[in-house]
């Protein structure tokens, strides 16, 4: 007899596995691009030292952001089959999402987009009262759980992108105007070695630990585990994925962060990384999942717009900002569809 919950489940631990990975290359080019297009380094050693930070992140980062994802949806009183239906539906639309932006060079959100999904397939199967908005907790307590607070954090983080990335680079110019020496660009360069291992560390303890909070809460469903935990091997798998994923790069994401908003130099390169990496590490902290992706670009759009704002092109930056606003929204109806369609496979 063909155990239907053991299929489902091994199903959509192969799917995240595929998302950890589409997320590896997507967002790959939120780290990469800077550093390349300053020519602070190659493209393959910039790659590989992304990889390698980005796959130490979950294993010595923490949990916490797993903590959040595991717990946007309220999945105790559906059967295990149905929930699993649920999750798998979501993973394959945010992967889907992944794949076409990526195809077409636009850096959106794979946090978004996992989110969409979760909450997107959960409505179609189950209604509202299965996703744990947190609106109540919030104006009672002012506490932020559930959705409520991933919305919160992919607000939030574009918006104190920009601002970091702005205050950066006019305490980086006063600095600067004081050295006034041209060499500087040589330091510059070497010190984005730092500023793009600590990028790509904070990366990987906040992207990484999403797929892992997925895959514990498929365990959990299933019987698998006696309580909401993220076992050792989940963590190690989802390292490997994402740093997989990484060592492919991104490129078409990279020519649009790279030249497509704003014409880096290496002081803006270092000043990026710089605010994106503590601004990810204490999201991560936090336990708030928030979007490499948007962080990097709004940085770069704060530095240009502290320098010369006339000369950022802003229809390139309407374009990110639109795919951001449409991600949420279209991922979820595609994850609707995909779980109608999977029920009636099921049924």
């Amino acid at each position: 007899m063909i155990d239907l919950a053991l299929i489902l489940t091994l199903l959509t631990i192969l799917a995240v596995l595929i998302f950890d990975f589409t997320n590896g290359f997507h967002d790959a080019s939120n780290m990469t691009a800077s550093v390349v297009a300053c020519s602070a380094m190659t493209p393959i050693r910039a790659v590989l030292l992304v990889s390698f930070c980005t796959m130490i992140g979950p294993l010595l980062g923490g949990t916490a952001v797993a903590n959040t994802i595991g717990k946007i949806i309220i999945v105790d009183h559906l059967s295990p089959i149905t929930s699993t239906a649920i999750i798998l539906s979501a993973v394959l639309a945010a992967s889907t999402w992944n794949l076409l932006t990526w195809w077409f060079g636009l850096p959106s959100s794979s946090s978004h987009a996992l989110v969409g999904g979760l909450v997107g397939a959960t409505l179609a199967a189950t209604g509202a009262d299965y996703v744990l908005w947190g609106t109540t907790t919030f104006l009672t307590t002012g506490k932020l759980v559930g959705f409520t607070k991933v919305l919160a954090s992919l607000i939030l983080s574009p918006i104190l992108g920009g601002l970091a990335g702005f205050i950066v680079y006019k305490i980086g110019y006063s600095i600067l105007t004081l050295i006034n020496s041209p060499s500087i660009n040589k330091y510059l360069k070497w010190s984005q070695y730092i500023t793009t291992a600590g990028i790509s560390y904070a990366h990987g303890t906040n992207d990484a630990q999403k797929s892992m909070g997925i895959i514990a809460m498929v365990l959990l469903i299933n019987g698998f585990t006696n309580q909401f935990t993220v076992p050792t091997w989940v963590i190690l798998l989802s390292a490997i994925m994402i740093t997989a994923g990484t060592l492919l790069g991104g490129w078409r994401i990279v020519r649009t962060l790279a030249f497509g908003i704003y014409k880096i130099r290496p002081m803006h390169a270092m000043e990026s990384q710089l605010a994106s990496g503590l601004l990810v590490l204490g999201a991560s902290d936090f336990g708030a999942p928030v979007s490499t992706t948007h962080v990097v670009s709004s940085t770069i759009l704060g530095i240009g717009a502290a320098e010369r704002p006339k000369r950022i092109r802003w229809s390139m930056a309407a374009e990110i900002v639109i795919t951001w606003i449409i991600t949420i929204p279209s991922s979820a109806v595609v994850a609707s569809i995909l779980y109608l369609s999977l029920a009636w496979l099921i049924n």
